[in-house]
């Protein structure tokens, strides 16, 4: 670049920021579109720096201070390692020798003006060496910024004595300066979940991404005085297939990185949904049959990372060894005749053993699970085993050895999801078994799959191992309860470990999986009947979840069909299991106490419903004669008559008496008759059971009937925060009626928590309820950033109950605040009733199910009425989002 020009200008122009400004623009420019026509990212990001310094070296030049030996202008961090990225930070040091003296102030001061001026992320500070040596000594983020230090102007005897005294154990010692990078590491890791797997990883902070490459080499630098990591397989600390893995995973996140603050124009280094679409088309990813090319990009990302921590941890367990242990005894105890443990890591006594007995890479993992003592797998060891994986093949995987071994780790009591997740890391579980190698970092673009599907699967083991916990028997009391009478935990692994190995592929993945896991079992030697048990769970893995959160499990066929499904009672156990398991495991916000209400309900009627056989479902009539004669036992203990109790329940269709407990109907009954004739509606709240952390809170409102009840309840309630899981509008022959609602909080939990807010609930519906002219505007708030990325235009359905004489309308839609109230308000219009309703928020997609009647309490026959309702329903929910 002839920069001939610019410094005419610079030097002898009153004013230079102009020209200085414009040539960075050029430059950016140039680049970002070079980048775009796939030029070398390395290349660009050196470059960048290159002409940042020249710009910097020529302003830094007009002024009267550059012609002295004790000033000069030191770049240090990224940049002092030659490293610019588009929008990156610039950290300069003014370095003096023995302070500022008083005849550079007023320049000085213009120079950081005009740096300010650049309109650059510049960060600077000014200190003499003795005083950069001491903010070194107290802050090891100074002292890491000061191992990358370059010379853009002045003299580079300052910086090379500054240097020469940082490396020293003066400021810090070797050990010193590893333990602190190593606990920053831990508490940066932490800070991430402690997982490469976040839907929106941060490229430069994330387990296993940028910082992590930066960790090792200012290790290095410190340890070794080397500038360069390759120059580490000098000393057979890297072999030169490691130092690839490091240079070209650097190198993939460069670019991710490069083109990320390209389309933010800002220095982002976190990958937001907002950016990920562009950047995976900038990068030349696309869509590949079912998997878009979003997925494509974020699982090279995955599979990067992980393989970037592998070798980040061998390499961080060197130094361990050589930094922490050098001068003491090693503790050696043997396993057996190929492993022992060193240190608290096993290793294998030579780098052979896997060649002459190739199943000992599954034995060592089999070794650890049996010996919770051990920390990991020594580094030596972990090399050898990358150097040996070639050896899982066919042969391999069909050696009764080797499937044995497997078995045995199924069956060994420990802390399974560990083992498998190092499995995973050292690529051996992918190996093992291709299939699951296949959705190693492969995830869905969405929020409600917020792990991979590896990761999650993961977490799945890890919750069925935890249900032997007090906390699991806390969190998950039946599930904990049922985990001791499953007469084989291998078998529930194993489902959990396929029940979505099939993802991606296209086609049901429950019904491939199935295939998978038969295969796997007939390979491992199972029976007949635990491979069909095994088979069954997998296909079947969603059947209770569905069942639970989209249909009226208070209705006695849909029990007896769904116990149709289910061949024996421990088919129903593991079921159950693997159910809650699953649940929980794809997204924190997803499990609560409302669902497992729906589940532990949906488990005991079908419970009762194998026990009397499939051939005698509850006969409903009889259902309601029982239901009803319990309550009134309840009630006539509060001295109701049955004149007081007639009065209310013959105004109520016998649907009431299917739903809810006989206590909660007594409860409600009773209220309602204390309540008379006041015109003010009732409003009743409590907790189930109870108790102020437990369950879900149970909304019941008693007022004067209105078809457009449910949208303005609905809208009082989402103005009030509250998530509704839930509704129930019971109909009926008089003036009045009875609308149920399950809510919880932002925080998943019962308003029981706060019995002050609880009041105000109560309060509030009072008022806004009390007068139809009141009655509130469908709200508005602002929808959260992620939710705008995920738009899809609103699919409604419609399907016929003719048991209860009913329609059912599914709607699935994108989320977004007021979205309950403004179907209820196109019910209204419609003069549509609603009858029941069942809410599901999947991260940014609602699947929420309504059962509703016309006006005269009959199913929607007529074609044209449901076209309309559709039609609207669209309408209003699309263009809203």
């Amino acid at each position: 670049m002839d920069f001939s020009d610019l410094e005419a200008r610079i030097s002898g122009d009153a004013s230079p920021i102009r020209a200085a400004r414009q040539l960075l623009k050029d430059r950016y420019e140039a680049d970002a579109e070079a980048f775009r026509q796939g030029a070398d990212v390395r290349a660009l990001v050196h470059s960048r720096s290159g002409t940042l310094d020249t710009v910097l070296a020529l302003i830094w030049n007009r002024y009267a201070f550059s012609a002295s030996e004790d000033i000069s202008l030191v770049a240090v961090g990224g940049y002092g390692r030659g490293e610019l990225h588009p929008h990156s930070d610039i950290d300069l040091l003014i370095l003096t020798r023995n302070g500022i003296e008083e005849s550079w102030q007023d320049d000085l001061g213009a120079f950081v003006t005009l740096l300010w001026d650049l309109k650059l992320d510049i960060g600077h500070s000014v200190r003499s060496i003795d005083e950069s040596l001491n903010a070194a000594r107290q802050d090891v983020t100074i002292l890491t910024n000061l191992l990358e230090t370059r010379t853009i102007a002045g003299p580079d005897e300052l910086r090379d004595k500054l240097s020469h005294q940082v490396y020293s154990d003066a400021i810090s010692s070797d050990r010193d300066y590893f333990i602190a990078k190593r606990e920053e590491q831990k508490r940066r890791h932490a800070k991430y979940g402690d997982t490469e797997y976040n839907l929106e990883p941060n490229v430069k902070g994330s387990p296993g991404a940028l910082r992590d490459i930066q960790t090792i080499g200012w290790i290095t630098k410190r340890h070794f005085g080397l500038q360069n990591i390759a120059d580490l397989t000098r000393f057979s600390i890297l072999t030169e297939e490691e130092h690839q893995i490091l240079l070209q995973g650097e190198t993939f996140l460069w670019r991710l990185r490069y083109g990320l603050q390209l389309i933010a124009d800002r220095n982002e280094n976190r990958l937001l949904f907002d950016h990920q679409r562009a950047l995976a088309e900038m990068l030349g990813y696309r869509d590949e049959g079912k998997r878009l090319g979003v997925e494509l990009m974020m699982q090279s990302y995955y599979r990067t990372v992980l393989a970037l921590a592998e070798l980040t941890d061998v390499i961080l367990q060197y130094y361990d060894e050589a930094i922490l242990g050098s001068g003491t005894e090693d503790a050696i105890l043997p396993l057996n005749k190929r492993f022992q443990i060193r240190n608290y890591y096993i290793e294998a006594v030579n780098n052979q053993v896997f060649a002459y007995a190739p199943y000992a890479i599954m034995e060592i993992f089999v070794l650890m699970a049996q010996h919770p003592e051990i920390k990991g797998i020594r580094a030596t060891t972990i090399r050898s085993l990358r150097a040996h994986r070639h050896l899982i093949d066919d042969a391999f995987r069909a050696d009764l050895a080797v499937t044995s071994l497997f078995m045995e780790l199924l069956r060994t009591p420990h802390a399974l999801d560990q083992t498998l997740s190092a499995m995973k890391k050292y690529n051996v579980l992918g190996r093992y078994l291709p299939e699951f190698g296949q959705i190693i970092g492969q995830m869905q673009h969405d929020l409600f799959h917020i792990y991979t599907v590896d990761a999650h699967t993961m977490r799945v083991i890890r919750n069925m191992v935890r249900l032997d916990s007090a906390e699991a028997r806390n969190d998950y009391p039946l599930a904990s309860r049922l985990i001791h009478r499953l007469p084989k935990l291998e078998t529930l692994y194993i489902a959990g470990l396929y029940h979505d190995v099939a993802k991606g592929r296209g086609g049901d993945h429950s019904e491939l999986g199935a295939i998978d896991v038969e295969n796997f079992c007939q390979r491992h030697h199972l029976s007949e009947r635990d491979t069909q048990l095994a088979s069954w769970l997998v296909e079947n893995h969603l059947l209770m979840s569905m069942t639970a959160q989209r249909k009226d499990i208070s209705d006695p066929d849909i029990i007896h069909g769904f116990a149709q499904s289910v061949p024996s009672q421990i088919h129903l156990d593991y079921l159950y299991v693997l159910t809650v398991c699953d649940i929980s495991a794809t997204n924190p916000k997803l499990w609560n106490t409302w669902r497992a209400s729906l589940l532990r309900q949906l488990y005991i009627e079908t419970k009762r419903a194998l026990r009397r056989g499939s051939e005698t479902p509850v006969d409903r009539q009889e259902w309601v004669r029982a239901t009803q004669s319990e309550a009134r036992e309840i009630l006539h203990a509060q001295n109701m008559t049955d004149e007081q109790i007639d009065g209310i329940w013959d105004t109520l269709d016998e649907d009431y008496f299917l739903q809810d407990s006989t206590v909660d109907i007594a409860w409600q009954t009773a209220a309602i008759i204390r309540h008379g004739n006041d015109p003010d509606p009732l409003v009743l709240i409590r907790d189930t059971r109870g108790g102020p952390t437990d369950g879900y809170s149970q909304i019941i409102i008693y007022m004067s009937d209105r078809v457009d009840l449910f949208a303005a309840t609905t809208a009082v309630l989402e103005q009030l925060n509250l998530n509704i899981v839930d509704a129930r509008i019971s109909s009926s022959e008089g003036p009045f009626s009875i609308s149920s609602y399950i809510v919880l909080d932002e925080r998943g939990k019962p308003l029981g928590t706060d019995p002050a807010r609880k009041d105000r609930v109560r309060s509030r519906l009072i008022e806004e309820l009390d007068d139809p002219e009141d009655y509130p505007d469908i709200i508005h708030r602002r929808t959260p950033r992620q939710l705008k990325h995920f738009a899809f235009p609103t699919e409604v359905t419609f399907s016929n109950d003719t048991v209860n004489q009913r329609t059912v309308i599914e709607v699935v839609t994108p989320d977004r605040p007021g979205l309950l109230a403004r179907v209820g308000q196109v019910l209204l219009e419609h003069r549509v009733r609603l009858t029941n309703a069942k809410i599901a928020t999947l991260g940014e997609r609602v699947e929420d199910v309504f059962f509703v009647t016309d006006e005269h309490g009959e199913q929607i026959r007529d074609p044209a009425v449901c076209q309309a309702l559709q039609r609207d329903l669209r309408q209003m929910l699309d263009d809203t989002q």
